[in-house]
């Protein structure tokens, strides 16, 4: 078995072709060495767009699992669960195109146009991404820029970090009496004053993606729309992976609190009263409960 390629962002310059057809070679290599699809004529390629969850290969779908063992070529994202890459695709040329905050070794153009130049070579494509395609993940920038090449291109999606990571750490985003409604934000730029004023109307659960860098506008917005300054707050740092931790403060005290703590991306946050219910094992059931019965509603 052919081990296979990785190639660091960083040596792909954005809406590099000398790049994909560097690659391009060596992943035709690998699939030919894998025969999965020996004496079977294969001209035009593809693009699979995988959601592959919040960073745990165990919440990887089947589906996902499936499409990487087929693939020829794999992009991936720094949050994607990639460290198994190579077992998970093993016949693949593997491309590291993960953003950083402040560095984009390979620009959203430059990772369209390499997934359109392979997949027009006739190989197979899987664009692997953290959580859900389409939940702040550029996934449908991909697809149209894949539509119009001509490219064939299908999405699998994946567990959301936003669902995942809160569950992670024992939080519901819902519970009768408390929240029947949860909103996903994205806090890689700052809420308007039309879009805070919503969040406060709606009185349901806030989650945060990529909002560590945005925390004091935002917090510091919904006090001045008059949310309660005691309103719990969790922030959830690197989910799903040995260094997970969790900072429970509130609405006015999470600024000071996340700063002593050290708090850094990648992090999901939760806003709302279900964050009273956190738990952690068995050891925290009675407290749970006792908790809990504050909202209870009869059935």
């Amino acid at each position: 078995m052919p081990a296979p390629n990785r190639v660091a962002a960083g040596s792909a310059k954005a809406g590099s072709a000398t790049v994909a057809s560097a690659v391009a070679g060596s992943a035709t290599a690998g699939s030919a060495a894998a025969g999965s699809d020996a004496g079977v004529p294969r001209t035009a390629g593809s693009v699979t767009l995988v959601g592959g969850g919040p960073g745990a290969v165990e919440l990887m779908t089947v589906a996902a699992v499936a499409a990487l063992k087929r693939a020829d070529v794999v992009l991936f994202d720094r949050l994607a669960p990639n460290k198994d890459l190579a077992s998970l695709a093993p016949f693949a040329t593997l491309i590291d195109v993960g953003k950083r905050a402040g560095s984009h070794p390979v620009s959203q153009s430059g990772i369209e146009d390499l997934l359109v130049e392979h997949a027009l070579a006739g190989q197979r494509v899987v664009r692997l991404k953290g959580g859900d395609p389409y939940i702040f993940g550029r996934g449908s920038e991909e697809v149209l820029a894949c539509h119009r090449s001509g490219v064939a291109v299908t999405v699998i999606s994946g567990v959301t970090s936003a669902i995942a990571v809160p569950a992670e750490a024992g939080i519901p985003l819902t519970h009768r009496g408390m929240s029947h409604s949860f909103t996903v934000i994205s806090g890689h730029a700052p809420l308007t004053e039309n879009e805070l004023a919503g969040l406060t109307l709606l009185e349901s659960t806030i989650v945060v993606l990529m909002g560590v860098g945005t925390l004091p506008t935002l917090t510091q917005g919904l006090l001045r729309h008059g949310v309660p300054a005691d309103l719990p707050v969790a922030i959830i740092e690197r989910g799903f992976s040995a260094a997970q931790r969790t900072t429970v403060s509130t609405l006015s005290a999470v600024l000071v609190d996340a700063a002593v703590a050290g708090v850094a991306s990648p992090a999901v946050l939760v806003i709302g009263k279900v964050v009273r219910l956190a738990f952690s094992g068995d050891a925290a059931a009675e407290d749970l409960v006792a908790r809990a019965a504050e909202y209870t509603v009869a059935a």
